[in-house]
């Protein structure tokens, strides 16, 4: 796991009006951030810092972009354990900005709805990168939508999953987007978005409304001085986490879901719990006790979407 994170259910109420779509802004394209100006130097240090890291990680053999290999084996037994410990339970409280979870087992969350990813760039991102992370995410939420047969595509026009690429010069913008797309933000969240610790890379906010187990809404941001690899591990993770895969577990090989830095791209271990999560006999709000059974009849006979 990049440095990462993912929070879930963490609007303070439904919208008013049943079912009211999240978006304040009126569906349509959302307009392009005006050009920035040069970095400031907070934003440069950043960039010289991530490059730093990524060049220190890769030269531990960390970072990798394969998904396994014979020398990362897995079993049926490790996909079940670790599939319990990354859709059940939350690395941090609701509404609590990053204080530790009680450690309990929640309930399975998952999205119903189809998924219709945006992407918006802060008006200080480089030009070069848009092009390629645009592409990124559209190649990768393609991939997503196979592993799952759910209907995830990409377009601008009436999101329910924006994709934010800011930079720190633009905390202000950030904070606005995030208070348009959720309206009902809890200050000890909304703060992520205009002064985020540097060792946070970047996460990912899902939420249900009238069933907070069934996602309708997720908002991801991504530090946009992160290299061409980490914004690309960014991508990788928090659209997994912003499925329902939202903690970690250090025994979890090969996989993004875990805070070893071993992988940057999602696994084929990483699949197999997306194909599980996604199975439609697990319905969201399903205790870890209603879902084990069916997690094991799953792997017994890998039913579902492949």
């Amino acid at each position: 796991m990049i440095g990462a994170f993912a929070l879930a259910g963490c609007l303070a109420a439904p919208p008013p009006a049943p079912t009211a779509k999240p978006q304040a802004r009126p569906a349509g394209l959302v307009p392009p951030a005006p050009e920035g100006s040069a970095p400031s130097a907070a934003s440069q240090a950043l960039t010289r810092y991530y490059r730093r890291l990524e060049n220190d990680l890769v030269a531990q053999d960390l970072m990798r972009t394969g998904g396994g290999g014979i020398d990362t084996p897995y079993t049926d037994t490790d996909l079940k354990r670790n599939f319990e410990r990354i859709a059940f339970y939350n690395e941090y409280q609701r509404n609590g900005g990053l204080r530790p979870s009680d450690g309990r087992a929640g309930r399975l969350k998952k999205w119903r709805v189809p998924i219709r990813i945006g992407v918006e760039f802060g008006a200080n991102v480089p030009q070069e990168h848009r092009a390629r992370d645009r592409a990124n995410v559209a190649k990768y939420a393609a991939r997503l939508a196979r592993l799952t047969g759910h209907s995830i595509s990409v377009s601008n026009r009436d999101p329910n999953f924006t994709v934010m690429i800011m930079s720190a010069d633009d905390g202000a913008q950030a904070r606005t987007r995030a208070l348009e797309i959720m309206p009902n933000f809890q200050e000890p969240n909304l703060v992520f978005f205009s002064n985020l610790p540097r060792a946070i890379q970047c996460f990912v906010i899902a939420a249900g409304y009238e069933n907070e187990h069934e996602y309708r809404v997720a908002l991801a941001y991504i530090r946009s001085e992160n290299t061409a690899l980490q914004r690309l591990a960014c991508i990788h993770e928090e659209l997994a986490q912003g499925l329902g895969l939202a903690n970690d577990s250090p025994r979890a090989r090969p996989s993004i879901f875990n805070d070893d830095e071993e992988f940057a791209l999602l696994t084929t271990h990483d699949e197999e719990l997306l194909r599980i999560l996604y199975n439609p006999a697990l319905e969201p709000g399903m205790s870890l006790e209603e879902a084990r059974p069916i997690i094991t009849r799953i792997l017994a006979g890998r039913l579902g979407p492949s």
